[in-house]
């Protein structure tokens, strides 16, 4: 039965893959015909380290208060590789800035095809609790729905597949180091995704958006983008936000351009109506949701 599941989950693996390259392919005929770009406008101070220093608020805008310590202002001051930096994916190979990204996120990839979108959403809040030692709140489920919490990963358990059984069996000694921590996000990585971080999270409301939140469309292949900033405009009440995302195959995680208004970009108006362009996918309003 184990090699029964396995195979079963190999074939899901081979389809998901298929998809992702025809999505791959048709998003590659599209980009390839948009000039390469360098983001320098007023909204961008080039000698900016972090995203807060990085990009600026349009005239009328401040950014809305966060707490210290918190995810939210954990993201907002999340620090960036130099201005006009390329993205790398798993592999070295670089992605051209076909308007697609801003700045890159100063936080590593991995050697492996596995840090893709839903993969950095999860990596950043990971990361976020991993630092303030809020151990007991890493967890994610896989595609099965088994959830796996990190706290059990540290104490040395490692999961046994009992026919349609998943649990924790222990295995190596305790350990809650970086490098273990590390493993085991991997892990969530090959085993979890859009299909099961839609169900893990909570719909919202647009209007309602905070820091931290995520658009997402769950499926084989679906694609997700986690909210960095927030802005306001006390006399209009209008709000920006930022977006970031990692792709298919696994790349750093970037900054998004704003494909529809090139003049606010990387900043996107709350304002957007029924749908939310980004350069490579687009959402609905429907599609918010939040840890």
């Amino acid at each position: 039965m184990k090699y029964l599941l396995t195979l079963v989950f190999i074939t899901f693996l081979s389809i998901a893959c298929q998809q992702r390259n025809t999505q791959e392919s048709t998003i590659k005929r599209i980009v390839d015909k948009l000039p390469i770009t360098q983001t320098q406008n007023a909204l961008i101070n080039p000698e900016g380290s972090k995203i807060v220093t990085r990009i600026q608020t349009p005239e009328g805008f401040e950014r809305v208060g966060v707490q210290e310590h918190s995810f939210a202002h954990y993201l907002r001051n999340f620090s960036l590789k130099p201005h006009n930096s390329k993205v790398h994916y798993y592999d070295g190979r670089v992605k051209d800035n076909r308007n697609i990204y801003t700045a890159v996120l100063d936080i590593d990839v991995g050697k492996k095809d596995l840090q893709q979108c839903a993969d950095a959403v999860m990596r950043l809040r990971a990361e976020h609790l991993y630092q303030q030692k809020k151990y007991e709140q890493i967890h994610f489920n896989f595609t099965n729905g088994f959830r796996v919490d990190y706290t059990e990963w540290a104490k040395g358990k490692r999961m046994k597949v009992n026919g349609n059984k998943t649990n924790w069996v222990q295995k190596a000694a305790p350990d809650n180091s970086y490098p273990s921590f590390r493993k085991y996000m991997d892990l969530i990585f090959m085993y979890a995704g859009t299909l099961s971080l839609a169900k893990e999270l909570k719909k919202v409301a647009v209007a309602d958006l905070q820091i931290g939140d995520v658009f997402i469309q769950g499926g084989s292949p679906g694609h997700a983008v986690i909210v960095l900033d927030l802005a306001e405009n006390k006399a209009t009440g209008e709000k920006l936000f930022l977006l970031a995302q990692s792709y298919m195959p696994a790349q750093e995680i970037q900054l998004l351009q704003n494909p529809k208004n090139k003049s606010l970009s990387p900043w996107y108006s709350l304002n957007f109506g029924e749908t939310l362009y980004t350069p490579e996918w687009t959402f609905t309003k429907n599609d918010l949701k939040r840890f």
